[in-house]
């Protein structure tokens, strides 16, 4: 791609240009689409990562802390296999720590193994306490599986809006439980 074409659509991406980012959408959704199902995902998550992603880079373009050195498409295929990625990661440890709060407890663990899962457990949950009540319950409606469209309706926001407030909250919550020193040492183990 044309060094010219490719900052043509980086500015359609900051100013939000509707064409260039319906052609952007249109030119990179069915490969997105094709990597995240052939994953496991579904269609939510595809519009979930791509939707994630592009927010991402704008956010990133306008505050000028991104330089694209390669194609605008490649580079943006690489947000988004590196979302999906981090999503499944998530997506793993929440279900994981669903679980211990549901399950009984496994007595042939051993004693440490069990107070370690214990303490992710609390930590999670400590964290997710010290958001709003309105961003947990985005967080609680995504973990559902509830459609971006549905928690939009129940949040009074649009669509668009909802994808980016679950975003920064799920990054968010990320960022607080890194921070914390208990973190290190349970990622540790």
């Amino acid at each position: 791609m044309n060094t010219k074409k490719n900052q043509q659509i980086i500015d359609g991406i900051i100013t939000g240009d509707r064409l260039i980012l319906k052609t952007f959408y249109k030119n990179n959704l069915p490969y997105i689409r094709k990597y995240i199902l052939k994953q496991g995902g579904c269609i939510q998550d595809v519009e979930d990562v791509f939707q994630d992603s592009l927010v991402l880079i704008y956010q990133k373009l306008l505050n000028g802390s991104l330089q694209i050195d390669i194609s605008i498409h490649s580079f943006f295929i690489g947000v988004c296999k590196n979302k999906w990625r981090e999503q499944l990661r998530i997506q793993h440890k929440v279900r994981y720590n669903d679980q211990l709060v549901t399950q009984k407890p496994d007595y042939t663990q051993s004693v440490i193994d069990t107070l370690i899962e214990k303490d992710q457990t609390v930590l999670y949950h400590k964290h997710l306490d010290n958001l709003s009540e309105k961003n947990r319950t985005i967080l609680q409606l995504f973990f559902e599986g509830k459609s971006m469209r549905e928690i939009a309706t129940v949040n009074g926001y649009t669509e668009g809006y909802a994808r980016k407030k679950k975003f920064e909250i799920k990054e968010t919550l990320l960022r607080m439980i890194q921070k914390n020193p208990v973190y290190d040492e349970l990622a540790v183990v």
